[in-house]
């Protein structure tokens, strides 16, 4: 037991370490953005899919700010995909078709396999252009937004590209509070240090985009998996295509304004990932399109949500051998291991990562909330430790995974 402990604590100094590196990269280090001058260039022919089930109190939002975007009108397809929806979603897409002919073109979808990735892989046939850029029905883009996204397009070696995800009901609840300070570290340190260190940045699913040609080129879109976009963004990598993080390309979002829609949503995640993880880990070490830097730094990212239930193990291994008295060294190693599991895996970002972030976003009264993660800490660490248990009943007994959708609290007509 003793040393499955320690070599939980290496793994999570393995961890630690990267996220001070993120950290520092992200204060002294230099700032990556490729792409973000590009203001005049022949704009290509481009899709937007708003991916909606059920979004009768968003959808307009998103729609609204797509039809004001500064894209070049005659260049710009928007394709409201409406995935079975039974409210009242279907009524205002077709609402804005008719007072903007030619601008949207619905695909409503009455049948098929249920799931955001399914959904988008029926409605990824009918894009206009090799760009296909997918927003979630309840986030609004700014004006610049679409520019900003296809730009990076313009390098060939380009397979996909994602923007920073804001949230926009910050001020709801403790929970939301909390959930931008995730956000925070996760987008402006975690993901811009790795796109200054060249390793691997990911595509989030929205507010981004894909080749559609590249894409296909990797197999097309796949169906079968929870987190579509983690999938698509390790097939891509696996066949030598980049993904590139724009971190001053921002989208606004809800996020989630109670705990129990908040755990669903990082359940889903965790399995989604982990599947990922069983099928491509093997893949991913042997490529040989990527650095060891990149292979590092992937697993590192493919195992993130493998973390909580090892920390869970950790802690109950720690606890077996104090109460066996294991001896003063095992005495010392358990409230460092404690400090290192908070700072390591607290909220998914580590506690410096979201300090930095908080004062580089220059709002430094959000630093009053750290101390709440704790919280969050722990309830991510039993709803991702519960995900995978679950994860592996289902390969088990060979269940169908099941979508199940974020709850949405905005009323129809508030921006």
């Amino acid at each position: 037991m003793t040393t499955a402990l320690f070599g939980i604590v290496l793994i999570m100094t393995a961890y630690a370490l990267r996220h001070m590196l993120f950290t520092l990269s992200r204060l002294f280090g230099k700032q990556r953005h490729p792409y973000i001058d590009i203001d005049d260039a022949p704009w290509p022919m481009i899709t937007v899919f708003i991916a909606a089930h059920n979004e009768e109190n968003v959808i307009a939002g998103c729609m609204d700010a797509l039809l004001n975007t500064s894209y070049p009108i005659d260049r710009l397809k928007i394709v409201p995909v409406n995935d079975r929806s039974v409210d009242g979603t279907r009524v205002i897409i077709d609402d804005y078709v008719a007072r903007h002919p030619g601008r949207i073109i619905p695909f409503h979808r009455a049948d098929g396999k249920a799931g955001k990735a399914a959904a988008l892989k029926d409605a990824l046939a009918y894009a206009e252009g090799d760009i296909a850029i997918i927003f979630d029905a309840d986030y609004v883009p700014g004006r610049g937004l679409l520019r900003q996204l296809v730009a990076p397009f313009f390098d060939p070696e380009v397979g996909a590209v994602m923007g920073r995800v804001v949230p926009m009901n910050v001020g709801t609840n403790l929970l939301t509070r909390m959930l931008d300070l995730e956000r925070s570290g996760g987008y402006q340190v975690d993901q811009q240090a790795r796109m200054n260190l060249k390793l691997v940045p990911q595509y989030g699913g929205t507010v981004g985009g894909v080749r559609l040609s590249a894409v296909n080129a990797v197999g097309g879109w796949h169906d079968d998996v929870l987190a579509e976009d983690t999938d698509i963004t390790y097939r891509l990598l696996l066949n030598g295509w980049k993904t590139i993080y724009t971190n001053r390309s921002e989208c606004y979002e809800e996020v989630p304004e109670d705990w129990r829609v908040r755990i669903k949503q990082i359940k889903r995640w965790a399995k989604g990932h982990n599947q990922v993880l069983a099928r491509y880990w093997y893949q991913f070490l042997t490529s040989p399109y990527l650095s060891w830097r990149e292979r590092i730094d992937g697993m590192l990212l493919l195992l993130v949500f493998v973390m909580p239930p090892l920390l869970l193990l950790g802690w109950i291994l720690a606890l077996c051998l104090y109460f066996l008295d294991a001896g003063d060294l095992l005495t010392k190693l358990i409230p460092i291991f404690a400090l290192m599991a908070y700072g390591t895996m607290g909220n998914f970002a580590a506690f410096f990562q979201i300090v930095i972030a908080v004062l580089l976003d220059g709002n430094r009264r959000r630093l009053r909330l750290l101390p709440f993660n704790l919280l969050g800490f722990f309830v991510n660490l039993f709803a991702i430790s519960s995900s995978v248990f679950s994860l592996t009943i289902d390969y088990v007994f060979k269940r169908d995974m099941v979508w199940e959708k974020t709850v949405r609290y905005r009323k129809p007509g508030v921006e």
